[in-house]
C-alpha cells in the first residue's frame, strides 16, 4: 500500500467526492493536510512517514490575499518551508500535483521546476520567452466543463497502465504553451481543440491583458511526467471537478501516477534525467 500525504487550501473543491476516490483505493493510504500545517509534515524529520505528495493546494499567489500558505501574501514562501521543499527534491520523494497544483508559487523558480507545466497566471517570461497567460476552460469561470477524451502517448509506461484505450472525462483544463513539452515526458494527450476561443482569459491578468488576450495554439498535454534533483513528478492539468472524481479512467490514472511515484522504478527514471 502506498502511503500518501494530501495538501490542500486554497481553491474550493468538492472535499466529500476527492476523498472518496481513497477511500474507494484499497492500493492508497491517504492523510490529507491542509496549508499551513502540512508544511509541518512537510520538514524532513516528519515526511518520511509518506511514500509520495500530493500537492492540491493552490499556495504562493501573490497580491490576491491568500494568507494560509505562510507568505503573508507576498508570494515568496518562508525560509522553513523552502528548505523542506529543497529537503523534499534531494531526497527523491515522488510527488503528484493536480490542477491547481501546477499554479501555485509563480515567483519560486523551484516549483516551476518541480510541475514543469508552462502555465502563467499573467504574461510574463519564462526562460527568455515572453508567453502570455494562460486560459482555462470551465472550473469556477463563465463557462462549463468541457467533455475531452484522453489517449495516452505511450501504452507502456505504469501511469497509464489500464488506460490504453484512453477515457473521456469532463473537467477544466488549460491553455498553455507547447514550450514546456521537450522538457517533460508527456503522457496523454486530449483531443480539445486548443484554441483561445474556447478558453476564458487568465482572471488574474490586468483588465488590459484581459480584455485584449490572444493565445497562440495551445498544447494538448494533459498529463506529463517530470523530475527534479531526485524525485519523479507526475503533473496533471484536469483534476478539479466532481465529474472527474467521479470518473473511473481518471481515478485509476491518480492511483497509478501516485504509486509510480513511490517507486524505485520512478526513482531510477528521475535519476537518468538530473
Amino acid at each position: 500500500m502506498t502511503s500518501v500525504l494530501i495538501v490542500s487550501k486554497g481553491h474550493a473543491y468538492d472535499h466529500n467526492g476527492f476523498l472518496e476516490m481513497f477511500e474507494a483505493d484499497e492500493a492508497l493510504d491517504a492523510t490529507l493536510v491542509e496549508q499551513p500545517a502540512a508544511q509541518v509534515l512537510l520538514r524532513p524529520e516528519n515526511v518520511g512517514a509518506y511514500d509520495a505528495i500530493l500537492f492540491y493546494d493552490m499556495s504562493g499567489i501573490p497580491g490576491i490575499g491568500l494568507l494560509h500558505d505562510g507568505a503573508n501574501n507576498t508570494g515568496i514562501p518562508t525560509d522553513d518551508y523552502r528548505a523542506s521543499i529543497e529537503a523534499l527534491v534531494a531526497s527523491g520523494k515522488g510527488m503528484v500535483l493536480l490542477n491547481h497544483g501546477t499554479v501555485g508559487w509563480p515567483l519560486w523558480p523551484l516549483w516551476r521546476q518541480i510541475h514543469g507545466s508552462s502555465f502563467m497566471l499573467k504574461q510574463g517570461e519564462l526562460d527568455g520567452e515572453v508567453l502570455p497567460g494562460s486560459g482555462y476552460r470551465g472550473g469556477h469561470g463563465p463557462h462549463p466543463n468541457p467533455t475531452f477524451t484522453l489517449t495516452p502517448v505511450d501504452v507502456s509506461h505504469p501511469v497509464v497502465a489500464g488506460l490504453e484505450d484512453g477515457f473521456t472525462v469532463t473537467d477544466e483544463i488549460y491553455i498553455k504553451s507547447p514550450r514546456f513539452e521537450a522538457d517533460v515526458l508527456p503522457l496523454m494527450r486530449s483531443d480539445y481543440d486548443y484554441v483561445s476561443e474556447n478558453f476564458t482569459p487568465p482572471p488574474l491578468a490586468p483588465p488590459e491583458e484581459q480584455g485584449s488576450w490572444q493565445h497562440p495554439p495551445g498544447s494538448n498535454v494533459v498529463v506529463w511526467a517530470n523530475s527534479v534533483g531526485a524525485s519523479p513528478v507526475v503533473a496533471s492539468d484536469i483534476g478539479d471537478s466532481p465529474e472527474a472524481f467521479g470518473n473511473s479512467g481518471f481515478r485509476r490514472l491518480l492511483s497509478n501516477a501516485l504509486q509510480w511515484v513511490a517507486s524505485q522504478e520512478a526513482r531510477d527514471w528521475a535519476a537518468s534525467r538530473s
